[in-house]
């Protein structure tokens, strides 16, 4: 076991901010409760079970594995220490009063790329009960316990969901056109790791450059693992809905119409959308939650 102590450059939520690297209350590889958020990972320097505690303006690390130094190092960067707001000064009233009331609220940098790509996928055209079962026994089946303390599972082994064969995927509820690219995502996970070294906009293109990895898909992504505060999802379901419903009052369901509205936030539209959602805003809903479908997966 390994402890670190951060200090905070100013207020971070822990919980709000790590709900965009945990993918849905019931994900195996991250849990929070009263002892704190609890994060199971995989990294060159090899796996680790990190536990994260809120003390004021100070952060307490623990961690246990392998790759505990290396995932203490990296805590500042996880947890949002680095996300730069400077220039962040929205004029609109409601995004004024959120930031206010949520700044709190930071963009984390998991560094995880091929984790968190094969979980996005899993989430392409299909509702979000469906995608979080998916990743649940993508990780019973082949994965392993994490270290230490926590009761969490590690992320699956890249290059063991490379060789898993497809109708193994498609008993778990993956069809054919998410399996190839989970698969696919998974052998080159090498050079995607790489990713986190190139600024956003180019990382974010070279993941669009995978069939499969469509726009929407790597701006989850970049959100999550690369600390991108300009990232916009576009292709979501319900996003330019919520979105344009926030900033006017009216929903309106086009993605030309959400970008529209979030220009002027350049720079931090990714960043609005987490207030947006921080605040848990959404326009009203007439039909069943389904998951975005990326125009690059077919």
């Amino acid at each position: 076991m390994h402890q670190r102590t951060v200090d905070l450059p100013f207020p971070i939520d822990l919980h709000r901010t790590f709900a965009a690297i945990r993918r849905g209350q019931h994900d195996p590889t991250c849990r929070f409760d009263d002892s704190g958020v609890w994060r199971a990972s995989r990294s060159p320097a090899g796996p680790v079970t990190l536990r994260l505690v809120s003390h004021g303006d100070q952060v307490e690390a623990t961690a246990w594995g392998e790759g505990a130094d290396a995932a203490l190092d990296a805590v500042p960067t996880l947890i949002g220490c680095h996300d730069d707001s400077d220039d962040f000064d929205p004029q609109h009233p409601l995004i004024a009063r959120l930031w206010r009331d949520f700044a709190a609220v930071r963009i984390p940098r998991s560094g995880a790329v091929t984790e968190t790509l094969i979980n996005v996928v899993l989430e392409q055209r299909v509702t979000t009960f469906e995608a979080r079962r998916a990743q649940t026994q993508l990780v019973q089946r082949w994965s392993e316990p994490a270290p230490g303390l926590g009761d969490l599972m590690l992320p699956p082994d890249p290059e063991v969901i490379a060789g898993v064969a497809y109708y193994d995927l498609h008993v778990i509820g993956v069809e054919r056109s998410r399996a190839d690219t989970v698969r696919r995502v998974a052998a080159t996970a090498r050079r995607l790791e790489a990713l986190t070294l190139l600024p956003p906009a180019e990382a974010t293109q070279r993941l669009t450059s995978i069939v499969g990895v469509g726009p929407w898909s790597a701006a989850e992504v970049a959100l999550t693992a690369l600390g991108d505060a300009d990232a916009v999802p576009v292709g979501d379901v319900h996003l330019p809905s919520t979105v344009t419903y926030a900033l006017t009052g009216e929903a309106v369901d086009s993605d030309d119409a959400m970008l529209e509205i979030l220009e002027p936030f350049a720079g931090h539209r990714g960043r609005v959308l987490r207030l947006i959602g921080a605040a848990g805003i959404s326009a009203p809903r007439h039909a069943p939650r389904y998951a975005p479908r990326d125009i690059r997966d077919q």
